[in-house]
């Protein structure tokens, strides 16, 4: 699957989690974005790095090749990752295309 296409639906499920209390991690694991884990660590780490979410905490130990998360994952959208869900044309592009395998596509 197409990175953006995974950033896109982490920032919009996160985006939806606004009108909850509490968001549950599983509705973005890598099982359900159909991606390895190693891979959906980093897309979150950089995530929140880039300031686009928080409520993700990681660390790197000196032998690790990359940081890893740290347990509780609460991740929050920020005000930063809104404005990219907005603003980002590859990411309207993604949306559409997203919408366009919903409809075709039943059950997803």
């Amino acid at each position: 699957m197409d990175n953006f296409s995974v950033i896109y639906k982490i920032l919009k499920a996160l985006e939806q989690a606004m009108d909850y209390d509490e968001f549950d991690v599983n509705k973005i694991s890598h099982a359900r974005l159909n991606i390895s884990h190693q891979r959906w660590e980093k897309i979150l780490i950089m995530l929140a790095k880039s300031g686009y979410i928080e409520g993700v905490i990681y660390d790197q130990c000196s032998g690790d090749y990359s940081p890893h998360l740290e347990q509780p994952i609460q991740p929050v959208i920020t005000l930063k990752g809104l404005e990219y869900l907005s603003d980002n044309t590859l990411m309207k592009k993604a949306a559409n295309i997203a919408k366009g395998i919903k409809d075709v596509v039943p059950g997803l």
